[in-house]
């Protein structure tokens, strides 16, 4: 008879198969690879999963339910516009940081072929993001704190590129390298995320508010 697995083996199971598909993508992955570094069968995977599709889209759900609790918590209503913005950095920042295979495993679908895939995915992943930062930008223009003249909806999906970037300049050597290249700095130095949030926020200043 198969084991049950306890809810911490079932989520590091989950935090194995996010490594691996950050790793290798959906494609190459494999369930005895992530079975392997669960230290677990494959039948015991197979007892919660119908599939490695079904296995991935509980990661997602995982990394995204994840994602979602971040960014809620970084735009409240006691906040300002500038509070709310500096936070969705500095925890874009440190989630980059402590879940890198998140961001590895969103970068690896974007390299998907299957079209129909990717507008699914799309749609789970970025439909919070894109929500709460359109609610953030046209509740700060009805202030009149950022220019009346832009489209909110596209104000946030220029954000939303930029902090996705910042995700994947944490996670992804490639990006790591490129950030370093540009910012002239390690980005392990200790004041190197205060300092990038700083410029950050110098540029988003004049994006919203500049004529």
């Amino acid at each position: 008879m198969q084991k049950k697995l306890t809810e911490e083996q079932q989520k590091a199971l989950l935090e194995n198969a996010i490594s691996e598909f950050g790793e290798r993508g959906l494609a190459a992955a494999t369930v005895s690879s992530i079975a392997e570094r669960s230290g677990i069968s494959v039948g015991v995977i197979y007892k919660y999963y119908e599939n490695k599709e079904a296995l991935f889209e509980a990661c997602l759900d995982a990394s995204v339910s994840l994602l979602g609790d971040v960014l809620r918590s970084s735009v409240t209503k006691e906040n300002s516009l500038e509070e709310s913005v500096r936070g969705l950095i500095r925890a874009s920042q440190n989630l980059a940081r402590e879940h890198p295979s998140y961001f590895r495993m969103y970068h690896a679908i974007t390299m998907r072929p299957d079209a129909k895939g990717a507008s699914g995915y799309a749609e789970r992943i970025e439909r919070i993001s894109a929500e709460i930062y359109t609610e953030l930008i046209s509740k700060a223009e009805s202030e009149g704190i950022v220019r009346k003249d832009a489209s909110s909806s596209m104000f946030a999906f220029f954000f939303d590129n930029l902090l996705m970037m910042l995700h994947f300049s944490y996670s992804c050597d490639y990006y790591r390298h490129r950030m370093e290249i540009y910012c002239g700095e390690s980005a392990d130095e200790d004041s190197f995320d205060e300092r990038l949030a700083d410029e950050m926020m110098k540029f988003l200043k004049g994006a919203f508010g500049g004529k």
